[in-house]
């Protein structure tokens, strides 16, 4: 379950009043009712993965000019309520233009990567082949802005961003050491993933969808970090970190352990609750999750605060979704979340149990639930980890 609550005629319902009042608000203010559209791309570009290697791809941007740059900036929504971050999706046109994936060039793909890589929001002028619509919420994935094939465009990307510039310059780099070379430069991970997907970074350069661009960023830069925090000392006791918002509950538990992983997710059917989880351990490394892109991003968020604190730990994170989650959007929502969590104090537990079952106090699900469907509480009872050091569940 990487993002949404579930079926649910509550959330269904929620999501037609939103839609209805945002159409409403686009009818009042004659929006989008034109052929054409100029504004300020925060800046934002989009790649489909329908027909890959073909793929639709264009920019993304609101009809005003000036600094748009929150209308795509999932680390500054902190705080925000859902209906204001929807707003800002729904508000974003996307231009969509057939390009081949396997070789990104041609002017147009140019104007992408200028785009892509501007320091600030960048003027742009499309025309479309008709007018844009399409706009919706279907619960499933992150909510769309209206879209239209792009007949012309004009996009006149800002000064670049110093480390974007730098990696799409250097050819001989892979687009893993670009990513890290851009992360340790302060580049958010909203940017990286950007510039990977409209093919800016590595040596045999491709674009790559939006979808598949965001859990390869996370991926990538979460691994790294990984690495790097088996090198540290193991953290000092049991730590729980806990943060709510959007519609979703998170607890993140860290033990004295070698580093593991594990996500565990908790969201409301007609029936009950139902669970999804992924495990891994250096030894069995987790490619392919169940718990799709929200995995990755929870790892990258944990891995942060163990690069930043110098320690190794063995991690668990619980996400209960409530129904309040009516509209997903995106797994960015995972990975602030569990920053939230991380950024915040933390309460010390006397072992792994404990620990537990604060966690289970902040998400609202018992604890046995949580363990029963989980691996890391199973793999510390029978004594899996060979440091097993006696923060026993």
């Amino acid at each position: 379950m990487a993002g949404s609550a579930g079926p649910s005629g509550s959330a269904a319902a929620a999501r037609r009043a939103l839609l209805e009042r945002w159409q409403a608000t686009l009818s009042a203010r004659r929006l989008y009712g034109s052929t054409s559209i100029a504004g300020s791309s925060p800046p934002s570009v989009f790649v489909g993965s329908a027909r890959y290697p073909e793929v639709f791809a264009g920019p993304m941007l609101p009809p005003v000019y000036g600094d748009t740059s929150l209308l795509d900036s999932p680390e500054r929504w902190g705080g925000m309520p859902l209906e204001r971050i929807v707003g800002f999706r729904l508000g974003l046109v996307r231009g969509m233009r057939a390009v081949r994936a396997d070789r990104p060039a041609g002017r147009y793909v140019e104007g992408l990567q200028d785009v892509a890589m501007s320091s600030s929001p960048a003027d742009s002028e499309l025309e479309f082949e008709r007018p844009p619509g399409g706009a919706g919420l279907d619960g499933l994935g992150p909510p769309t802005g209206p879209s239209a094939p792009v007949r012309s465009a004009r996009l006149s990307g800002a000064s670049p961003l110093r480390s974007a510039e730098r990696a799409f310059y250097d050819r001989d780099a892979t687009a893993l050491e670009s990513m890290l070379e851009m992360y340790r430069d302060g580049a958010g991970v909203q940017r990286i993933q950007q510039c990977l997907s409209v093919g800016m970074l590595g040596r045999g350069r491709r674009m790559v969808p939006t979808r598949w661009s965001i859990t390869a960023t996370d991926s990538a830069i979460s691994g790294f970090l990984a690495g790097q925090a088996a090198l540290n000392p193991l953290v000092d006791s049991c730590r729980v970190f806990r943060h709510s918002g959007l519609g979703n509950s998170y607890a993140v538990v860290l033990y004295p352990r070698r580093w593991s992983f594990e996500l565990v997710e908790a969201w409301e059917t007609g029936g009950g609750l139902a669970f999804g989880s992924d495990y891994e351990d250096p030894r069995r490394p987790c490619r392919s999750p169940s718990t799709a892109g929200a995995f990755f991003a929870a790892r990258l968020a944990v891995t942060e605060y163990l690069a930043g604190k110098g320690l190794q730990a063995g991690a668990l994170v619980l996400r209960r979704i409530s129904p309040e989650y009516s509209v997903p959007v995106g797994v960015w929502q995972v990975r602030e979340g569990v920053r939230a969590a991380m950024r915040g104090a933390y309460e010390a537990a006397g072992g792994f149990g404990e620990a537990l079952f604060v966690a289970s106090l902040a998400t609202g699900v018992p604890a046995g639930s949580w363990a029963a469907h989980g691996r890391t509480a199973l793999a510390l009872r029978q004594g899996v980890m060979d440091d097993y050091l006696g923060c026993a569940a």
